[in-house]
């Protein structure tokens, strides 16, 4: 399983519990170092050193998104053999962990300590599931590798004979799904029909497509050609078409049948995880490691209630503002429906998406004294999954590319106006792209910290940012304010429906029908949010759960510092260390105010 940051969209984050982080404020600096101390600091960097040549070395992919070309025409693995060994991996690398004396650490290397001990222990906490039965998934998966081709940075000949040296192999990888979800179905582990039918017909746009418009053909057709000589482009194009035709369709073919007529007829027609083999405790371990907090399903759920009512109230405010002769239900149609909040074609939503982030940036200097170095864009979705995704993602800048915020154009008469600012913030900047690009580019930290993506500071992280745009005058229009409800809300409700679907017995429609009843989202939206839930369960808890304990200690620091505080201030000191769990952050962010107040 990859544990590091890679994108926001396709990789799944496992973050657990974390009681067991043990914060220690000795101040070293005050103290004499012993010999045994200098070594036991130089035993942990060895550890941390190897240990990071192990994660590249076992995962190539990952290795080149960081910039180490070393096994640039290897891919991952995908067989439970695999899984095994990297779980067996885990467990040698936790005892070698364990041997060393933190209490003997310096200052920074507690901290790196408790932050690698506790990415060790969250991936054996899950991997003590069967996850590779339930890899199938509408939203990126064997049936969308070739985005990660489109991710990849081509700086030269060789970077491209390298992709396709990677395709070469990827059929055996469809061909290892394929044989892992025949044994998933024989021992009682699938994915709901819903989702498999999903992948069903994105494989079919695949395998039915010309073959000059194949997805996988894309990285060669748009080849940078001071790269690489005309013949040399052609060879490759001609190469790749052999290897989609004779390789890769092939063994699509083979998984598509077999999802069609065996799969798909034989898995659950029930959405909840709970309904596989222990699954209500596979979900109980979701819920801590999305949220590393130990709040169970239960009270998340609770949670996810109280701030629908909260946020539901503010909601009437704005709509008595804007003098709406109608009750609650019939504003939201008006917001659903109404042409004037909706573009017709895909270019002018595009356009608007990036107006609104070079809008922004000149703004930030209002909210912080650091900014990140590497850039941003804003490209399309790909057409391909666009109709199966939500509305936007961000995927993280890597060497020589920068981040980007990925829109959907999909039906632009289903993507309002008054998203565009909240969306913006959130994907974009202050968002993914600020707090991600800021982790990176960390000084003096062990490299595992630049890529360590703990979901609930991510993602809590970005929906905090959306709350920003008040700061920087961004949500003047009324119904641009509805929106950034409109997505506050969106996040609550899934506390209630994420919990609803996979812990208790909420059906499909409960969970589409509280989405419609409290939020100014369209239909398409809701249904794809909603299977994105059931195809991907816990994960959608982190945002709220994160957001609430952020907002909780800026609230605090507001109180305590009094004329003291700076929201800059607050705001470089809850990124300066990269991600961190929230318990993590918050005994961080007691220090600050106590320094503060005592400076």
């Amino acid at each position: 399983m990859n544990k590091y940051l890679i994108s926001l969209t396709f990789c799944i984050f496992f973050v657990s519990s974390c009681a067991s982080v043990e914060v220690t404020t000795n101040n070293v600096e005050n103290e004499k170092e012993s010999p045994f101390e200098i070594d036991e600091n130089q035993k942990f960097l060895d550890f941390l050193e190897a240990d990071w040549e192990k994660t590249l070395t076992n995962n190539p992919l990952f290795a080149t998104y960081t910039g180490d070309k070393r096994f640039n025409d290897k891919i991952n693995p995908n067989t439970i053999d695999q899984f095994e060994k990297d779980r067996l991996s885990d467990f040698e690398s936790l005892k070698k962990l364990n041997s060393i004396n933190s209490d003997k650490l310096n200052p920074d290397n507690k901290l790196n300590y408790n932050l690698k001990k506790f990415d060790i222990e969250s991936d054996l906490n899950l991997s003590q599931f069967p996850i590779y039965y339930l890899r199938l998934n509408q939203r990126g998966g064997i049936q969308s590798f070739y985005e990660t081709g489109n991710r990849l940075v081509y700086q030269s000949k060789k970077d491209y004979y390298d992709w396709l040296n990677r395709l070469n192999q990827f059929s055996d990888n469809i061909l290892n799904f394929l044989e892992i979800n025949k044994q998933g179905l024989q021992n009682g582990y699938t994915q709901p029909k819903l989702v498999t039918q999903g992948v069903i017909s994105q494989i079919d746009a695949i395998i039915n497509s010309d073959i000059n418009s194949n997805p996988y053909l894309k990285v060669f057709i748009d080849a940078d050609e001071t790269l690489l000589s005309q013949n040399e482009k052609l060879e490759l194009i001609n190469d790749a078409k052999e290897l989609i035709i004779n390789k890769i369709n092939p063994a699509y073919i083979k998984l598509n049948n077999f999802l069609k007529n065996d799969y798909l007829v034989n898995s659950r027609d029930t959405i909840g995880i709970k309904d596989i083999p222990d699954g209500k405790k596979y979900y109980e371990q979701l819920a801590k490691h999305y949220t590393t907090t130990d709040l169970t399903p239960d009270e998340i759920h609770e949670i996810g209630l109280r701030e629908i009512q909260r946020i539901r109230a503010e909601m009437e405010e704005i709509i008595d503002s804007v003098n709406w002769d109608g009750d609650f239900e019939s504003f939201l149609n008006y917001l659903r429906t109404s042409p004037r909040f909706y573009y017709d074609n895909p270019d002018d939503l595009f356009d608007a998406y990036l107006i609104m982030s070079k809008t922004i940036d000149p703004l930030l200097p209002k909210l912080f004294n650091i900014f990140p170095r590497a850039p941003y864009g804003v490209i399309p979705i790909p057409a391909e999954s666009a109709p199966f995704t939500t509305t936007a993602y961000y995927n993280s800048p890597s060497p020589g590319r920068p981040g980007y915020f990925y829109a959907n154009l999909y039906k632009p008469d289903s993507r309002p106006k008054y998203e565009i600012p909240v969306l913006t913030v959130h994907e974009a900047v202050p968002g993914h792209h600020f707090q991600i690009s800021l982790a990176q580019e960390l000084e003096n930290v062990p490299t595992f910290r630049k890529y360590q993506g703990i979901t609930a500071f991510v993602e809590g992280w970005g929906l905090y940012s959306e709350e920003l745009g008040e700061y920087i005058n961004l949500y003047d229009d009324p119904y641009d304010k509805f929106g950034q409800l409109t997505y506050d809300m969106w996040r609550a409700i899934r506390l209630v429906v994420d919990t609803g679907m996979h812990y208790k017995d909420w059906t499909r429609d409960d969970a589409i029908n509280l989405f419609i009843e409290n939020s100014a989202k369209s239909i398409l939206d809701i249904e794809n949010e909603v299977d994105r839930y059931i195809a991907w369960p816990g994960q959608a808890l982190a945002y709220k759960i994160g957001q609430l304990k952020i907002l909780e200690l800026r609230s605090k620091a507001e109180k305590e510092l009094g004329e003291k505080y700076d929201i800059k201030d607050f705001h470089d000191e809850v990124l300066k260390r990269g991600s961190l769990p929230l318990d993590l952050l918050e005994y961080y962010i007691d220090e600050w105010i106590n320094q503060t107040l005592n400076s």
